[in-house]
Order: C-alpha cells, then sequence, then structure tokens
C-alpha cells in the first residue's frame, strides 16, 4: 500500500479497538509498534533500527528508559515516548524526553498515546527539546498538509535537515490552526469581541457578550461549511445542497437483492457533503482489502452507492442519508441483500468495519 492508505488503514485499526486499549503496553503494541513499522518503516524486531526500553545514563538519573530509540548508523535518531491511549497526552508526560533528548545525538522526540503523535525538536535552543511540538498527527483527523514532512521520517527517504529546516513554520503554522480550530469551537471573549465590534455598535455589555458567543460560533461554522462546499462543486461540478427525500424507516430493514440496473445514473441527483463524507470513511476502511483507485461511487436521489470497480454488480454498502431524522447505514451479505443499520453520527460507519471489509474482499477477485 501507499504511504497514505497504510496511514488510512492505521487510523481505522486506532478508531476500532481504542476502547479495548485500556494501559500503555497495550497502547504500545497495538498502536505504536505498528506505527513505527508500517508508517515510518523501521523493522521493531532489529535492535539496529529499533531499540525497546532504550537506556542512557542522565546525571544521578540513573536507569532510566524511553520507549523506543529509532537508530540509524548507529547513532540515536529519534525518541519516541508512549502513554496509555485513554489518556490525552501533556507536556508533563515527556519528562524523560527531555532529560534524554539533551544527552543522545537524537534530533526528533515524539510524545504519543497511539492516537496523537506530537513530534518535537530544538528550535528554541540547542540539544534542549522544545515545549511545543512542531508537528502535531492525530490520528482520528488526519491534517494531509503534514504528510509530506512526516514521511521525511521514515526509514527510505529519511532527511532530518529537511525537517528542521521546515520545522519552525510548522511549528507556528500548526500552532495558530489549532487556535483557530478552538475558536471556532468554543469562542473565548477576545475573540468575540473583534467581531462583535465590526458589526455591532452598541455597548459590548454581558448581555451582548452571550448573545455574540452564540452568533460568531455559528456563522464560523456556516462559514467554515461553505468554504468546504464551494470546493466541492468547483471539484465535481455538481450542486449541492441539503439532503432531500423520504424519510428512511425507523427500524433496521431488509432489501431484495441488487437488481442488475439498480444503480444506474440519475441525472437528477443532489449529491450532499455528509454523503462525501461518509463515502470517504468507507474507502478508507475497505481500502485495508483493496486498493483505493478501485473503489467508487454513484449517488441517487434516495441512497448514495459505494461500488467496487464501479460496478453495479458489486455494492460494498449503501449510504441512507436523505431522511429527515434517522440516518442508515445499507450493508450486503453473501447474496447481496441489503440490512439498514440506524447511525446517528458519521463516526458510528467505523463500528461497521468488519462487514464493510468482508464486502470489499468479497468482490476483490
Amino acid at each position: 500500500m501507499e504511504f497514505e492508505e497504510r496511514l488510512a488503514a492505521l487510523a481505522t485499526k486506532v478508531q476500532n479497538q481504542r476502547e479495548a486499549i485500556q494501559t500503555e503496553e497495550a497502547t504500545k503494541n497495538a498502536f505504536v509498534m505498528p506505527f513505527i513499522s508500517t508508517i515510518l518503516g523501521y523493522d521493531v524486531f532489529n535492535p539496529l533500527e529499533v531499540v525497546p526500553e532504550f537506556t542512557a545514563d542522565v546525571g544521578v538519573k540513573r536507569g532510566e528508559k524511553v520507549d523506543y530509540a529509532i537508530m540509524r548508523d548507529g547513532e540515536v535518531q529519534i525518541l519516541i515516548e508512549c502513554k496509555k491511549s485513554t489518556e490525552p497526552l501533556k507536556i508533563e508526560h515527556a519528562s524523560q524526553l527531555f532529560r534524554y533528548f539533551s544527552v543522545t545525538n537524537a534530533r526528533i522526540a515524539v510524545l504519543t498515546n497511539g492516537e496523537v503523535y506530537n513530534f518535537y525538536t530544538d528550535l528554541d535552543a540547542p540539544n534542549k527539546m522544545d515545549d511545543r511540538p512542531f508537528l502535531v498527527l492525530d490520528l482520528a483527523d488526519i491534517d494531509e498538509t503534514l504528510l509530506p514532512e512526516l514521511r521525511k521520517l521514515t526509514k527510505d527517504v529519511f532527511d532530518l535537515d529537511s525537517v528542521i529546516s521546515a520545522a519552525e513554520e510548522l511549528k507556528y503554522v500548526g500552532a495558530i490552526k489549532r487556535a483557530i480550530a478552538a475558536q471556532f469551537r468554543e469562542p473565548e471573549e477576545d475573540f468575540v469581541r473583534l467581531f462583535a465590534s465590526r458589526v455591532y455598535d452598541g455597548r459590548f455589555t454581558q448581555e451582548a457578550r452571550a448573545q455574540f458567543t452564540t452568533l460568531v460560533a455559528k456563522a464560523s461554522k456556516q462559514f467554515l461549511n461553505e468554504q468546504v462546499n464551494d470546493r466541492l462543486k468547483t471539484a465535481l461540478g455538481a450542486s449541492y445542497s441539503a439532503p432531500v427525500g423520504a424519510e428512511a424507516p425507523a427500524d433496521a430493514v431488509t432489501s431484495e437483492p441488487v437488481a442488475e440496473g439498480d444503480l444506474d445514473r440519475d441525472t437528477e441527483i443532489e449529491t450532499t457533503l455528509e454523503e462525501l463524507e461518509g463515502y470517504q470513511i468507507v474507502k478508507a476502511i475497505a481500502c485495508s482489502e483493496v486498493k483505493p483507485d478501485r473503489i467508487a461511487h454513484r449517488d441517487q436521489k434516495s441512497y448514495f452507492a459505494v461500488l467496487l470497480d464501479d460496478n453495479n454488480r458489486k455494492p460494498i454498502a449503501r449510504l441512507w442519508f436523505n431522511g429527515k431524522k434517522q440516518k442508515y447505514l445499507g450493508l450486503f451479505d453473501e447474496n447481496k441483500v441489503e440490512t439498514k443499520h440506524p447511525i446517528e453520527a458519521l463516526d458510528d460507519i467505523y463500528l461497521h468495519a468488519t462487514s464493510i471489509r468482508e464486502a470489499a474482499q468479497r468482490f476483490s477477485s
């Protein structure tokens, strides 16, 4: 698989197994070691490449260990410290990384809980690990703009100098993006006041602050949605609007086997952003079994079909998102009989990953 495909497959694995991983050791085995091997490309069973429980004497501290040291030409290049997946990452978790960073040749340190990977270097002071990461990889929400820099840390194309030279811009651009995202989710008073002052001439009283906090949050979300929709319209040449159509039935139901002409193209369809997002999730899951370019979609008036090889005889799933209230994910058995599973949010699609993979595998030969 390509680099992006391997990363998507690992992200799906983390999503599916997160609830079952309760300890640090389980996090290492299930998530971190696959990241080192399948994403970065190092042999986790070769001590010349990856040293688990790496030990170096640090001043009066003796026998402290860092979870993994990635080696190149006999020198430590990357240090990795792991915490269990159920814990959010904090800089306090990186105390051993700070100490080891100063006594080894490593220029890259990674703090991770298996889902989020914080990458650090020494931009602020030579040979002293920074307090803030220059790159944050979140497998639950992968920022594709970071992938070229992440690829530079892989075994095949390791380019440390290029990563370090780009680290300062990455650090501040990434921090600004996360700050903007935080403001869009829960705007702070200064952010609200800034925009309120552009459109409101009255006094910024407590009542006005409460009113504009809601309005700024709402306007921010609408702006982002409109930007995404505009880009999709340009890319696909289609018109996007709110879902329309008959409301789906209240309970999961089965339907007849897929007919040969069941998925003929309809020229009056209206594809929604939510359908495309759902398609990307199904595709990310199915690409563990088949190449991504084999997975296609066709939109109909009442449902959105995900197909293998763009063949209506090879249905992987259907997205029934046109109901006014309840959404359904349609999955097929070996006889191509569909069962509709109610879902509350797009993330619920991951709960049916096994069935999606089985469908993709069934038609892959």
